[in-house]
């Protein structure tokens, strides 16, 4: 029936319990990072701020976001156990896996991009007031993106264990696969101004 227990075994279940411990943790230590800047913190800025408040704010909505991630993987543990909610919990990692892993791809592309000048990337006149581009692409790609990447790559690694070797987790990895390929093409096309121009990130 719909609403019986799903199997699990022993191994299966514990390396679940671990990674979702480990995506958490993960989660948890940028939502740290962010904090600071939302608490008012200023260092390692590529720039001068010319809203110091809006920046703040922006953090700190960024914080809430980040400590509902993080707390996501240990609140999905008992959606494994049953069939309905074990929908339910796909569904949240494939959304994540796609959302992060398509932001970490579109970002680094557009970043390489612009460290070779053949891009320009733009910024908020309402946030800051100068930016050094070569600091803040070389400060993206080699923190913030990377943290997306794992970040998607986590929530993969729940379903992917939670599946089990078989058809359903051939047909969530495909799908999710299909759909950072489109976000990732959509993404880049606004980069460049052919489906209007989109601040990514």
């Amino acid at each position: 029936m719909a609403s019986a227990n799903v199997r699990q075994t022993a191994p299966s279940r514990r390396r679940l319990v671990q990674a979702s411990i480990a995506v958490s943790a993960w989660g948890m230590g940028y939502a740290v990072y962010r904090g600071y800047y939302a608490l008012g913190g200023t260092g390692w800025l590529p720039g001068q701020l010319a809203d110091p408040a809006r920046f703040r704010l922006i953090n700190g909505a960024a914080v809430i976001i980040l400590l509902i991630a993080a707390a996501a993987p240990l609140a999905l543990l008992p959606f494994w156990r049953h069939r309905r909610a074990r929908l339910v919990a796909l569904a949240l990692c494939w959304a994540a896996a796609v959302g992060c892993v398509s932001h970490a791809l579109i970002n680094i592309i557009q970043r390489i991009l612009s460290l070779t000048g053949r891009l320009t990337i733009e910024y908020p006149t309402s946030v800051w007031a100068s930016i050094n581009h070569r600091t803040a692409d070389l400060q993206d790609l080699l923190f913030n993106e990377p943290w997306f990447l794992l970040e998607g790559l986590g929530f993969a690694a729940l379903a992917w264990i939670a599946l089990g070797p078989g058809r359903a987790r051939r047909r969530w990895v495909g799908s999710a696969a299909v759909a950072i390929s489109a976000f990732t093409l959509i993404g880049l096309l606004s980069a460049f101004g052919v489906l209007g121009k989109v601040i990514i990130g």
